[in-house]
């Protein structure tokens, strides 16, 4: 199974997944998040060697480029918002973005008055 190259960004309100996918169709990529024990981001596709089966009489002198299916996962942070996760491919990069939950807010201790009576406090 091929691998293909990711770039992973933390920005403020997002994570940014950038994957070098040169020559593949839309159909040809596949973007899946997994929720089970974990949070797991999986990239995967198919790349597909020119198809010269008709022709016998041509044959490879020379093949650099890679082909196969190719997959790569990544574990989310906790605060990954699964619901917002967009993705899109343009020029050969995919990128798929996963927002951040917002942080819980910070806890503040509050003070507030008791009103104290001249009544005794009833015995537990």
């Amino acid at each position: 199974m091929a691998t293909t190259a990711v770039d992973v960004k933390e920005l403020p309100n997002s994570y940014v997944f950038v994957a070098d996918m040169p020559g593949l169709k839309h159909s040809e990529i596949k973007v899946q998040v997994q929720v089970e024990n974990d949070s797991v981001l999986k990239i995967s596709g198919e790349k597909k060697r020119d198809d010269f089966a008709s022709d016998t009489e041509i044959k490879y002198v020379r093949v650099e480029r890679s082909a196969g299916k190719f997959m790569r996962k990544f574990n989310l942070p906790a605060n990954a918002n699964l619901d917002g996760i967009s993705a899109a491919c343009q020029d050969g990069l995919l990128t798929v973005i996963v927002p951040k939950n917002p942080p819980p807010d910070p806890h503040r201790p509050r003070t507030f008055d008791v009103n104290v009576g001249s009544s005794t406090v009833p015995p537990p």
